[in-house]
């Protein structure tokens, strides 16, 4: 798909009576800030982290504080989504809290007792790179050695200690956790997304396999499965207050029914799709890789196109209230006109996250 890349930017409609009234949070990939923009696209607040530093993915903290992922090109791993530094910065950006892993990548939460949990990277030995299953061979991954890479998932708490840990190596199934299609062996998940659920067990999305997974925070086992055939290549599995999951569903290597992109809602308990969004036509929303949705309190859902850098809100009917073009250009790995930005959050004028500052 293509988009018109001098085309108009900024915000290019609005229903406010149909809308959500609140803030956007975005980054656009390789930028030096992160933007809050309100409904009419002005930025009213942004944070730099201190250089070299740049960020990738962030979120606000209730207290206003920025909880964002950063990236300083020193990373060993160079895949999508890297970035080391983990870096809270408060309202007039000042750093109150970070945290330095080399491998970790693409998301990272605060659960519900106040610790944090990461993703990362870590590299298979010989032995359990010939148990995975699926995908071709084709170029690695630059850093030390040529393994394949698996997966891990690390809370940790202020202190930066490490009180829980899982590995993909150690729990998931090659059985079961299979490359989907024409993925290159380099990796064998590709964790892109972490959530915890309302049990308290966390849910992982796996792009390479085309696979969510369910994982009990107790014993580590994974206990739920669905992707594989409905999904491809989901982004940001979210749990609904109802229990259903929202899932960005990129469709890179969708086999039937032609390349699109769709957000579903899915029940976990019966595995069925209860609610979808597409373009019409299909086409016209497709994004490969990265990307996000999000159900909004009045019960329309946020989405970030995020390979064009569209921000826009749907109904439930499927109507467009508000689009967003992201007006900033950024350079990143070799394209002087990318927009491109990982996910993006609304927040209500009067939640505690912005509420008196903007």
């Amino acid at each position: 798909m293509g988009f018109a890349v001098y085309g108009n930017h900024g915000v290019t409609h609005h229903e406010p009576e149909r809308s959500f009234n609140g803030v956007t949070l975005y980054t656009t990939i390789g930028a030096e800030t992160t933007r809050l923009i309100d409904m009419a696209g002005n930025v009213v607040h942004e944070w730099t982290p201190p250089a070299p530093a740049r960020p990738f993915y962030g979120f606000l903290r209730d207290n206003g504080n920025l909880l964002v992922r950063c990236y300083d090109n020193t990373e060993p791993f160079t895949g999508g989504g890297f970035g080391r530094l983990l870096v809270e910065l408060d309202w007039d950006g000042n750093v109150v809290w970070s945290y330095d892993h080399p491998t970790i990548h693409h998301d990272h939460i605060v659960l519900r007792n106040g610790n944090i949990m990461v993703i990362g990277w870590e590299e298979l030995t010989p032995e359990q790179e010939a148990r995975v299953k699926g995908g071709r061979e084709g170029i690695g991954r630059s850093g030390p050695g040529h393994a394949m890479l698996g997966d891990f998932l690390l809370e940790i708490n202020a202190a930066g200690e490490v009180v829980w840990e899982w590995h993909g190596h150690d729990k998931l199934d090659p059985e079961q956790e299979v490359i989907e299609g024409n993925g290159i062996r380099n990796e064998w998940t590709h964790c892109n997304g972490v959530t915890e659920l309302l049990n308290g067990d966390i849910c992982i999305s796996f792009r390479q396999t085309s696979q969510i997974v369910f994982i009990s925070k107790q014993t580590g086992d994974v206990y739920w499965r669905f992707g594989p055939g409905e999904l491809s290549h989901q982004h940001n599995p979210t749990q609904l207050d109802n229990g259903n999951l929202l899932i960005f569903d990129n469709g890179e290597t969708r086999a039937s029914g032609g390349v699109f992109s769709r957000v579903v809602e899915l029940d976990p308990k019966t595995s069925e799709i209860v609610w979808q969004y597409r373009g019409d036509p299909s086409l016209s929303f497709f994004s490969t890789g990265i990307s996000g949705a999000q159900r909004l309190p009045n019960g329309n859902t946020a989405i970030c196109d995020g390979r064009t850098g569209r921000l826009f809100e749907v109904t439930m009917e499927g109507d467009a209230v508000w689009e967003y073009m992201n007006p900033e250009i950024c350079f990143w790995r070799g394209e002087n006109l990318n927009r491109a930005i990982f996910r993006a959050l609304r927040y209500p004028v009067d939640g505690p996250e912005v509420r008196g500052r903007v």
